[in-house]
Formats: C-alpha cells, structure tokens, sequence
C-alpha cells in the first residue's frame, strides 16, 4: 500500500502563497453510502499506468464506489472529452492524472463549474492557470523534483569515473514529472563539476521510444557513460539499445531512473541499473481516504504528498516481490 504523508510546514507555507482561497468555493461533496467516482487515465501504455488504474478498480469495491474509468490512450484532447462525458454521467469526483500541465486545465475547470470536486492524482497542472484549493481540490502525488534531485544525488556518491558524461531521456514534453525531475536532476548534479549533460531529448515515457532515442544519442555521442531516465519503462528500452551497440550497462555506463518497476528492481539485482527512485502508482486507497475526509468536511491540505523510497543493489532484491 502506498505511503503518504501530509506536505511538510514550509512546503504547505509556499503552496499557500500559490493558493489558498476559502474553501467555500470549492464544490462540496455530500455524505453518502455510495458514490460515482471517475477516474480520467491518460494511457495503459506502460506498467505503471496499468498498476494505477488497478489500483482505482481494487479499491472501487471496498470504499463503496460505482466507477468509471477512461483510456485517453495518450491524447490530452480525448482525455479533455473524457472528462467532459463523465461530467455528463453524473459523476459525483473525479480524480484525474493530466496528462499534460495546460491542455487540461480546461477538464479541471468544466468539472468545477459542474459543482464536482476534483482531486489531480499523480500529476498536476500549471500552477499559474488553476490552484489548489480555488479550480481542484488537492494534488495528490509524489515531489518529482525531490525524485530527480534524489536521482543525481545517488549518482554523484556512487560514480567512480573522472568524467561523467550525462545523456538524459525526458519525459512526455509538458508533463509535470518530466519538467520537474528534469529540473530536480540537472539543478543537482550540475554543482558537480565532474558531470556534464551532452543531451537531453524526449522519450515519452515509453520504451520502445526510449530505445530508439538511446540509439540515436549513442551515435552522436559515443562517449556516454550515464544514462539518466525519467522512468523505468525508457532506462530498460535504454539498456536494450545499449546492449545491442555493445555497451556493457552496469560496468561501462551507469544507468539511474525514477519508478521502481519490477523490470527496473531486476535489471539491478542483475547489475544493470544502478538505482531508481520509487514513484509509487498505488493511489488507490490514498484517493479513497482523502476523498471520505472531504466529505466529512475536512480542509484538505493543497498537497497530499506521497513518500517514496528508493531501490539500489543493497535493498532491490528485498522489494521486488512487491513490485508492479
């Protein structure tokens, strides 16, 4: 079960001078048995994404939920429809991961001028076009930046070499976990001299797709020896496209990402990959718990902030059985 805890006294003080609006202008949620809840998914292309949509449909029985869930299939504009055809069925919340920061902004406010509470799950939106507490509910999720930094921080005691040469695999372009662990990684790792990024290009968080970007950075820059990953799916395509060009992942080049997927545990255990910073996907019963609390008329802190832990050699093989 994920492990969460309620955002820090100086992160809430900097949320609440981005936004902290009376409550009363949020749409209420009424005390009642059952509810129909919506949970708006940006894609099943990955094992993330498939672990949090089960995540929702698990906990859709035991907190008493008539749910209905949509594929954007990646689209930010089918998602926005998406929304927009829950909204038509009545929804009483919606919880949603958006797919991109300002496409769907629109989504966040046609639900809140619907009188339905929206809580953003896992990823959030421009902070300058809707807030917490005045357009959605709360951001539940993880600090993506603290993610990145947590990344580079790890390579910067572990790396051995002289020179780190950095190639970086971005997340969806727009999307608040690619912006902000990109932001978290380059910040921290570049206050080492040591260190330099010679690329950095977008994956989408695919694996195939951050295959075939790997093998094209490789060719320009043969030299690498970090690969940097927004996430776990593009560090495996990664090690594939390494491999294939002989590269020897693990001994000739460090390989550090953001999820903790099962592949990603075993690629360590395997001495492929040398860490990656969890992000977990269960959001399920957290979605479950905050959503009751507003109901009863609690004030719902801006961030509901998830705590993830972290997986190299000495602690992958302990975790992996629990792994996505």
């Amino acid at each position: 079960m994920t492990k969460y805890k309620t955002i820090s006294l100086a992160l809430a003080a900097a949320m609440a001078m981005m936004a902290m609006p009376s409550l009363a202008d949020l749409p209420k949620l009424e005390q009642k048995d059952r509810y129909k809840v919506g949970f708006s998914q940006m894609e099943s292309n990955n094992p993330w994404r498939i672990a949090e949509t089960k995540s929702f449909k698990d906990t859709a029985e035991s907190c008493n939920w008539d749910l209905i869930a949509t594929d954007a299939a990646g689209s930010a504009a089918k998602q926005v429809a998406d929304v927009d055809s829950m909204i038509a069925q009545g929804i009483d919340v919606l919880f949603l991961p958006p797919r991109e920061e300002k496409p769907l902004i629109p989504a966040v406010k046609k639900a809140k001028a619907a009188g339905i509470p929206t809580f953003l799950v896992d990823r959030s939106v421009d902070p300058n076009s809707a807030k917490p507490g005045e357009d959605f509910v709360a951001f539940l999720g993880s600090d993506f930046v603290k993610q990145g930094q947590r990344a580079a921080e790890w390579l910067i005691e572990n790396f051995d070499g002289d020179k780190g040469v950095i190639v970086e695999l971005e997340g969806t372009t727009g999307s608040s976990p690619a912006n902000d662990r990109k932001k978290g990684f380059d910040d921290r790792i570049l206050q080492d001299d040591r260190f330099e990024i010679v690329a950095s290009q977008s994956g989408d968080f695919a694996r195939d797709l951050g295959r075939q970007v790997m093998e094209t950075l490789l060719q320009a820059h043969p030299d690498v020896n970090v690969v940097y990953a927004h996430n776990d799916e593009m560090a495996i395509g990664a090690i594939q496209a390494l491999e294939l060009a002989g590269r020897k992942p693990g001994e000739d080049i460090t390989i550090v990402s953001i999820d903790g997927t099962r592949d990603a545990l075993q690629a360590i255990i395997d001495g492929k990959m040398g860490v990656t910073v969890e992000s977990s996907p269960f959001f399920g019963p957290l979605a479950c718990e905050v959503m009751n609390r507003y109901a009863a008329g609690e004030e719902i802190e801006p961030w509901v902030q998830v705590e993830d832990r972290i997986f190299t050699a000495e602690n992958a093989a302990d975790h992996i059985d629990e792994a996505y």
